[in-house]
């Protein structure tokens, strides 16, 4: 699905995990506040809690209250792990289908990767 396809929130919750991917934050970072995010990406403050809110689901990060929002530890381990399942099982096979049926190498994808 494009990226403009997707719900702000799941956009949102794309940027937070791809700076605890990135390293941008590490285990035990503050996260930017619901507000400043909000601010930052001219979102909804409702909408921003919502992108926190799985994270917080799936035990990404630790709310500490009265503080705000920290990476919890070993979260970019399995955010790293449940992207890749994401990744291969729902995006690659159609990836795969279309390289078949554009008759593409290896070669010639690796060749325009790096070029």
């Amino acid at each position: 699905m494009p990226t403009e396809e997707r719900p702000v929130y799941l956009r949102l919750r794309d940027g937070i995990a791809a700076m605890i991917l990135e390293g941008r934050v590490r285990d035990g970072d503050p996260l930017p506040s619901v507000r400043s995010l909000a601010a930052e990406h001219g979102a909804n403050p409702l909408t921003v809690a919502k992108a926190y809110q799985t994270f917080q689901d799936e035990g990404l990060v630790v709310v500490r209250r009265g503080v705000g929002m920290f990476v919890a530890a070993g979260a970019a381990d399995r955010l790293r792990h449940a992207e890749r399942d994401e990744f291969l099982n729902q995006r690659w096979p159609a990836i795969v289908a279309q390289i078949r049926r554009l008759g593409l190498d290896v070669e010639e994808l690796l060749d325009g990767a790096l070029a």
